[in-house]
Protein backbone atom coordinates (compact mmCIF):
# COMPACT_ATOMS: atom_id res chain seq x y z
CA UNK A 1 0.00 0.00 0.00
CA UNK A 2 3.07 2.24 0.43
CA UNK A 3 4.81 1.18 -3.05
CA UNK A 4 7.79 -0.96 -1.59
CA UNK A 5 9.05 -3.94 -2.80
CA UNK A 6 12.34 -5.87 -2.03
CA UNK A 7 13.90 -7.65 0.79
CA UNK A 8 15.11 -5.94 4.13
CA UNK A 9 18.33 -5.26 4.73
CA UNK A 10 20.60 -5.34 7.33
CA UNK A 11 23.34 -3.07 9.13
CA UNK A 12 25.46 -6.02 10.68
CA UNK A 13 23.27 -6.45 13.50
CA UNK A 14 19.59 -5.83 13.07
CA UNK A 15 17.00 -5.53 9.96
CA UNK A 16 16.90 -2.44 9.06
CA UNK A 17 13.22 -1.08 8.41
CA UNK A 18 11.95 0.26 5.09
CA UNK A 19 10.86 3.73 5.56
CA UNK A 20 8.77 5.98 3.43
CA UNK A 21 6.25 9.12 4.02
CA UNK A 22 7.82 9.38 7.49
CA UNK A 23 6.54 5.45 8.06
CA UNK A 24 8.90 2.72 9.08
CA UNK A 25 8.03 -0.60 7.91
CA UNK A 26 8.19 -4.11 8.39
CA UNK A 27 6.14 -6.69 6.49
CA UNK A 28 6.06 -10.28 6.12
CA UNK A 29 5.60 -9.42 2.43
CA UNK A 30 8.71 -8.61 2.31
CA UNK A 31 9.81 -12.20 3.25
CA UNK A 32 8.92 -13.92 0.45
CA UNK A 33 8.27 -13.06 -3.40
CA UNK A 34 5.20 -11.44 -4.65
CA UNK A 35 3.59 -14.92 -5.54
CA UNK A 36 4.48 -16.75 -3.15
CA UNK A 37 2.03 -17.77 -0.19
CA UNK A 38 3.16 -17.44 3.55
CA UNK A 39 1.84 -20.99 4.85
CA UNK A 40 3.42 -21.17 8.96
CA UNK A 41 2.04 -22.25 11.66
CA UNK A 42 1.26 -20.67 15.27
CA UNK A 43 4.88 -20.97 16.15
CA UNK A 44 6.65 -19.69 13.93
CA UNK A 45 4.90 -16.76 13.67
CA UNK A 46 5.56 -15.99 17.08
CA UNK A 47 8.93 -16.76 15.98
CA UNK A 48 8.91 -13.58 13.11
CA UNK A 49 6.79 -11.68 15.43
CA UNK A 50 9.51 -11.97 18.27
CA UNK A 51 12.06 -11.27 15.30
CA UNK A 52 9.83 -8.24 14.27
CA UNK A 53 10.09 -6.86 17.82
CA UNK A 54 13.92 -7.53 18.86
CA UNK A 55 15.75 -7.61 15.76
CA UNK A 56 14.48 -4.55 14.06
CA UNK A 57 16.39 -1.35 14.22
CA UNK A 58 13.58 0.65 15.13
CA UNK A 59 14.53 4.42 15.34
CA UNK A 60 12.63 7.01 17.71
CA UNK A 61 9.16 6.04 17.49
CA UNK A 62 6.03 7.59 18.62
CA UNK A 63 3.86 4.65 17.95
CA UNK A 64 4.45 1.22 17.18
CA UNK A 65 1.50 -0.23 15.15
CA UNK A 66 0.89 -3.65 14.26
CA UNK A 67 -1.34 -4.68 11.67
CA UNK A 68 -3.23 -7.62 12.24
CA UNK A 69 -5.05 -10.16 10.06
CA UNK A 70 -8.86 -10.55 11.14
CA UNK A 71 -10.31 -12.88 13.55
CA UNK A 72 -9.55 -13.92 16.78
CA UNK A 73 -6.43 -16.04 16.06
CA UNK A 74 -2.69 -17.18 17.54
CA UNK A 75 -0.90 -13.75 16.57
CA UNK A 76 -2.91 -11.69 18.70
CA UNK A 77 -2.24 -13.85 22.09
CA UNK A 78 1.06 -14.27 20.97
CA UNK A 79 0.95 -10.00 21.13
CA UNK A 80 0.03 -10.31 24.15
CA UNK A 81 2.81 -12.34 25.53
CA UNK A 82 5.19 -10.17 23.77
CA UNK A 83 5.15 -7.00 24.52
CA UNK A 84 3.39 -4.55 26.93
CA UNK A 85 0.27 -3.17 24.74
CA UNK A 86 -1.26 0.02 25.11
CA UNK A 87 -3.99 -0.97 23.49
CA UNK A 88 -6.34 -2.51 20.34
CA UNK A 89 -8.13 -0.67 17.33
CA UNK A 90 -11.28 -2.78 16.12
CA UNK A 91 -12.20 -2.05 12.48
CA UNK A 92 -15.08 -2.85 11.31
CA UNK A 93 -17.75 -2.37 8.12
CA UNK A 94 -21.46 -1.60 9.16
CA UNK A 95 -22.92 -5.13 7.93
CA UNK A 96 -24.06 -7.57 10.73
CA UNK A 97 -21.61 -10.31 9.79
CA UNK A 98 -18.65 -7.96 10.30
CA UNK A 99 -20.23 -6.78 13.57
CA UNK A 100 -20.08 -9.85 14.96
CA UNK A 101 -16.75 -10.88 14.04
CA UNK A 102 -15.58 -7.55 15.64
CA UNK A 103 -17.59 -8.14 19.04
CA UNK A 104 -15.91 -11.57 19.57
CA UNK A 105 -12.57 -9.52 18.75
CA UNK A 106 -13.66 -6.98 21.63
CA UNK A 107 -14.06 -9.73 24.11
CA UNK A 108 -10.68 -11.51 23.20
CA UNK A 109 -8.66 -8.49 23.67
CA UNK A 110 -9.97 -7.96 26.76
CA UNK A 111 -9.77 -11.07 28.27
CA UNK A 112 -6.14 -10.34 26.95
CA UNK A 113 -5.92 -7.74 29.31
CA UNK A 114 -5.42 -5.47 26.09
CA UNK A 115 -8.15 -2.35 26.40
CA UNK A 116 -9.93 -1.70 23.38
CA UNK A 117 -9.04 1.93 22.49
CA UNK A 118 -11.48 2.11 20.02
CA UNK A 119 -13.92 0.92 16.96
CA UNK A 120 -13.52 2.65 13.15
CA UNK A 121 -16.16 1.70 10.52
CA UNK A 122 -14.36 1.54 7.14
CA UNK A 123 -16.27 1.45 4.28
CA UNK A 124 -19.04 3.30 6.10
CA UNK A 125 -20.72 4.96 3.36
CA UNK A 126 -20.39 5.45 -0.59
CA UNK A 127 -20.39 9.14 -1.76
CA UNK A 128 -21.25 9.51 -5.63
CA UNK A 129 -18.97 11.50 -7.57
CA UNK A 130 -21.45 13.29 -9.93
CA UNK A 131 -24.25 14.15 -7.43
CA UNK A 132 -22.57 13.50 -3.70
CA UNK A 133 -25.20 11.97 -2.97
CA UNK A 134 -24.39 9.18 0.35
CA UNK A 135 -25.10 5.37 -0.10
CA UNK A 136 -24.90 3.51 2.92
CA UNK A 137 -24.11 0.14 1.18
CA UNK A 138 -23.23 -1.95 3.86
CA UNK A 139 -25.55 -0.53 6.65
CA UNK A 140 -25.67 2.53 8.71
CA UNK A 141 -24.87 3.11 12.05
CA UNK A 142 -23.05 -0.31 13.23
CA UNK A 143 -20.42 0.49 14.46
CA UNK A 144 -21.39 3.32 16.41
CA UNK A 145 -23.82 1.27 17.91
CA UNK A 146 -21.59 -1.53 18.50
CA UNK A 147 -19.32 0.62 20.13
CA UNK A 148 -22.14 2.42 22.29
CA UNK A 149 -23.19 -1.17 23.66
CA UNK A 150 -19.55 -2.45 24.39
CA UNK A 151 -18.59 1.02 26.21
CA UNK A 152 -15.72 1.75 23.86
CA UNK A 153 -14.78 5.14 21.96
CA UNK A 154 -15.72 5.50 18.43
CA UNK A 155 -13.10 6.83 16.44
CA UNK A 156 -15.12 7.62 13.45
CA UNK A 157 -16.47 6.68 9.64
CA UNK A 158 -13.91 5.89 6.80
CA UNK A 159 -16.17 6.41 3.68
CA UNK A 160 -15.77 4.49 0.61
CA UNK A 161 -13.51 6.56 -1.74
CA UNK A 162 -12.02 5.66 -5.28
CA UNK A 163 -8.79 7.73 -4.31
CA UNK A 164 -8.66 5.55 -1.32
CA UNK A 165 -8.31 2.31 -3.43
CA UNK A 166 -6.03 4.15 -6.14
CA UNK A 167 -3.84 5.29 -3.59
CA UNK A 168 -2.75 1.64 -2.07
CA UNK A 169 -2.55 0.50 -5.20
CA UNK A 170 0.17 3.19 -6.62
CA UNK A 171 1.48 3.25 -3.39
CA UNK A 172 0.66 6.93 -2.97
CA UNK A 173 -2.10 7.36 0.31
CA UNK A 174 -4.92 9.21 -0.19
CA UNK A 175 -3.87 11.40 2.36
CA UNK A 176 -0.79 12.60 0.52
CA UNK A 177 -2.61 12.88 -2.79
CA UNK A 178 -5.34 14.59 -1.82
CA UNK A 179 -5.24 15.87 1.66
CA UNK A 180 -7.97 18.23 2.07
CA UNK A 181 -10.53 15.82 1.03
CA UNK A 182 -13.57 14.49 3.31
CA UNK A 183 -11.50 10.79 3.24
CA UNK A 184 -8.26 12.33 4.70
CA UNK A 185 -9.93 14.34 6.78
CA UNK A 186 -11.85 11.19 8.17
CA UNK A 187 -8.16 9.17 8.48
CA UNK A 188 -6.75 12.84 10.29
CA UNK A 189 -10.24 12.70 12.33
CA UNK A 190 -9.55 9.01 13.70
CA UNK A 191 -6.37 9.12 14.09
CA UNK A 192 -6.18 12.00 16.48
CA UNK A 193 -9.44 10.30 18.45
CA UNK A 194 -6.40 7.14 18.63
CA UNK A 195 -3.53 9.19 19.69
CA UNK A 196 -6.02 11.00 22.42
CA UNK A 197 -6.75 7.14 23.86
CA UNK A 198 -3.55 5.90 23.83
CA UNK A 199 -2.30 9.18 25.64
CA UNK A 200 -5.75 8.40 28.31
CA UNK A 201 -4.03 4.90 28.53
CA UNK A 202 -0.49 5.15 29.04
CA UNK A 203 -1.80 8.14 31.77
CA UNK A 204 -2.80 5.42 33.30
CA UNK A 205 -0.66 3.00 32.96
CA UNK A 206 2.50 4.76 32.84
CA UNK A 207 5.01 1.27 32.54
CA UNK A 208 3.08 0.69 29.31
CA UNK A 209 5.19 0.75 26.52
CA UNK A 210 3.55 2.98 23.00
CA UNK A 211 2.27 0.02 21.41
CA UNK A 212 -0.77 -0.05 19.70
CA UNK A 213 -2.38 -3.08 17.81
CA UNK A 214 -4.40 -2.46 15.07
CA UNK A 215 -7.26 -5.26 14.05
Amino acid sequence: MLGMKGQLATDGQKIVPAEKYGLQVISMAFLTADDAPIIWRGPMLHGALQQFFREVRWNNLDYLIVDLPPGTGDIALSLSQTVPCAGAIIVTTPQQVSLADSRRAVAMYRKLNIPPLGIVENMSFFVCGNCRHESDIFGHGGGERMAEDLRVPFMGRIPIYQPIREGSDSGVPVMISEPESPASLAFMGAAERVAAQVSIASFNRPATIPLTVVR
